[in-house]
């Protein structure tokens, strides 16, 4: 087989460096350098000791103590107790509000820095909150941080900030598809100093939560304005008349009580009018800004939660036998654990790629970094505890590991935030845009014949491979 290394070399270098520019993903060079920040390391090594030492003794105690409470939209006796003495050493090491890039009121930490350390989070269910860094109330503390009066930053925020609170992000809605979020309806109408909203929302996670007291919720404040300036996005309080819990939707079956994703109605709901975050007509602005971070915050968590699965499809593939051998070593499982191990590492350094983007393009030119992330890994992640699962047999869906929890958390990622549809579309949009102008004219018959002209005389037996 001839390879061509004269004229087809050339045209084919030629290809390669005039589109090497074009594509989805925005770059520098500098984007490329995923080495941890030198005052970050001791912090991650403090993290990773402490997660160790601290949280992972004391999980399955955690959970020993919810079960058969007698509340069931609470918790058990101890079980609060024993999470708040965990956060309490964790603010005595200083390991608390990693996730606020830059912030004052935070660690300060890049989003580069924080996604080595979000990946240990990811590891284990509980760790996120003993250091005050979980979903949803790491992007309402980053809205509020950014967008929020000095008012509503005191009132709810510094409780935020001190891990005393839980809250709520109230987007989706049960009547539209709320992935096209111009389609919102739930209303607030402005009524002197107060707004009236009326509607539905759901999937309004973790307002089950009794220690859940703010809600973030968009809501459509000029149905006759421009398509992305008709929402508002504006602090209900919990408890507040007019509010009603209908009840937990149900993931798998489970309602994951107690901190649940709600269904709620807004029955002529009156609050400050006060209580608008950033004016009005800024919802959508809001979101991109909560939910940029939010994305890569989730993608960050994933790739632990494979690297725990991965974990435990190894252990049990050890020390589980079957037909003569470990399991590990039967069939395909030597391919699968490879496999796995290759994807977890494609999928890290995506993500501390992505995280690079933020920090050095900003949130908005790095968005398609984020689509593309939030696209690949839960998809992935999920098939990496699928085969865990597997491994482990009949035990894989049951209580007994942490891999059905794991599973069905993954899954609905795949929906949170925008279903996988929506970030596929955004990177391939993006990638077709890039290659717009650079598309005009292409003729590859045309360019072929072109290049034998233009080198007529020259030796090109090696432009064909065949026999």
């Amino acid at each position: 087989m001839r390879t061509g290394t004269t004229v087809l070399g050339k045209f084919g270098r030629h290809a390669i460096e005039k589109g090497s520019s074009m594509t989805a993903l925005p770059s520098t060079v500098e984007m490329y350098d995923l080495r941890m920040s030198d005052r970050a390391q001791p912090l991650y090594e403090a993290v990773k000791r402490f997660i160790a030492e601290e949280i992972e003794p004391r999980t399955e105690e955690f959970f020993r103590l919810g079960e058969g409470r007698a509340d069931h939209w609470g918790y058990g006796e101890g079980q609060l107790e024993l999470l708040d003495s965990i956060k309490a050493k964790a603010k005595e090491q200083g390991l608390w509000n990693f996730f606020l890039p830059n912030a004052e009121t935070g660690e300060g930490l890049s989003n580069l820095d924080y996604a080595y350390i979000a990946v240990e989070l990811g590891k284990n269910p509980i760790a996120s909150e003993c250091l005050n860094c979980s979903a949803p109330d790491t992007g309402n503390m980053e809205v509020l941080e950014r967008v929020g009066t000095p008012e509503q930053k005191e009132q709810w925020l510094e409780p935020l900030l001190r891990g005393e609170i839980r809250s709520a992000y109230v987007m989706t809605e049960p009547d539209v598809a709320s992935s096209d979020a111009k389609q919102l309806s739930c209303r607030a109408v402005r009524d002197g100093d107060e707004w009236v909203i009326t509607g539905e929302k759901y999937w309004s996670s973790g307002a089950g939560d009794p220690r859940c007291k703010i809600l973030i919720v968009m809501l459509m404040t000029d149905p006759d304005g421009p398509p992305y300036r008709r929402q508002s996005q504006i602090l209900v309080p919990m408890g507040t008349p007019g509010l009603e819990i209908r009840g937990a939707m149900h993931v798998f079956g489970e309602d994951e009580a107690p901190h649940g994703h709600m269904h709620l109605r807004f029955n002529d709901v009156r609050v400050p009018y006060s209580n608008v975050l950033w004016g009005e007509g800024k919802g959508f602005e809001i979101s991109q800004l909560r939910l940029g971070p939010g994305r890569i915050h989730h993608c960050m968590r994933s790739v632990g939660a494979a690297e725990k699965a991965l974990e435990l499809l190894v252990k049990r593939g050890l020390t589980r036998e079957a037909f003569g051998k470990p399991i590990a070593y039967l069939g395909k499982n030597p391919e699968v654990i490879a496999k796995a191990r290759i994807e977890i590492e494609a999928m890290r350094r995506m993500v501390l790629t992505a995280a690079k983007a933020m920090d050095v393009l900003g949130n908005a030119e790095a968005r398609v970094w984020v689509s593309a992330i939030k696209a690949m890994v839960p998809i992935r992640t999920c098939q990496i505890v699928d085969e865990a699962i597997q491994v482990h047999g009949a035990t894989g869906v049951s209580q007994w590991t942490p891999l059905a929890r794991l599973y069905a958390g993954q899954r609905t990622l795949r929906l949170a935030d925008g279903p996988d549809e929506v970030h596929w579309h955004v990177v391939g949009r993006a990638e077709i845009s890039s290659m717009g102008e650079a598309a005009q004219g292409y003729n590859p018959k045309d360019a072929y014949y072109e290049m034998l002209e233009a080198h007529a005389g020259a030796d090109h037996s090696g432009i064909f491979s065949g026999p």
